[in-house]
């Protein structure tokens, strides 16, 4: 199969090239692929409900930082799966997963100046995760440990993207929820 005929969704199947360090096993993989893509479908029903006026009153959308927040950690949700499983080490790759980090080191710096004060809540607790993961994940690439890059990447995705976004919807009173259920 050459280049121009190979299939565009060929990167969801796990049997397409050789097994590598960077690979997911299936369940991981199986994993990713529904937490992504129902968070990312979530996410397009809630900003659609938004723009089309059927969310109601929205008064976060008055809150600079509320807004820069979700401006900032919308992307990383379609960009991390594609990532995730997509081919590995090239370019393209790189410069993606640079940009993916960076939007998750200021989605989460971001969290620290949502309330007045700086007031923190339990969901907090991912703000220094996310630093630490995302220092690791630099660190293992540059010193080679592609398994522990890859089990850092993993981990920031599922955990701190995908569990605060869970509850960003059900919360009552937060953005996400108000957008998608008010």
């Amino acid at each position: 199969m050459t280049a121009s005929t190979a299939n565009p969704l060929q990167f969801f199947n796990p049997y397409h090239r050789p097994a590598g360090a960077l690979d997911l096993g299936p369940f991981i993989r199986g994993l990713v692929i529904v937490a992504g893509t129902a968070m990312t479908a979530i996410c397009m029903l809630a900003i659609t409900r938004a723009a089309l006026g059927l969310s109601g009153e929205l008064p976060h959308l008055r809150h600079f930082v509320i807004m820069f927040h979700v401006a900032t950690v919308l992307p990383c949700v379609p960009l991390g799966l594609y990532l995730l499983l997509a081919p590995k080490g090239t370019a393209m790759h790189k410069q993606l997963g640079k940009l993916w980090v960076a939007l998750m080191v200021i989605t989460a710096l971001s969290t620290l100046f949502i309330r007045d004060g700086m007031q923190l809540t339990w969901i907090h607790i991912f703000v220094p995760i996310t630093l630490r993961a995302a220092y690791l994940i630099i660190a293992k690439a540059r010193r080679g440990d592609i398994k522990g890059h890859r089990n850092e990447i993993v981990s920031l995705y599922l955990g701190a993207l995908m569990i605060p976004g869970i509850w960003a919807f059900i919360i009552e009173g937060r953005l996400m929820h108000a957008m998608l259920l008010g």
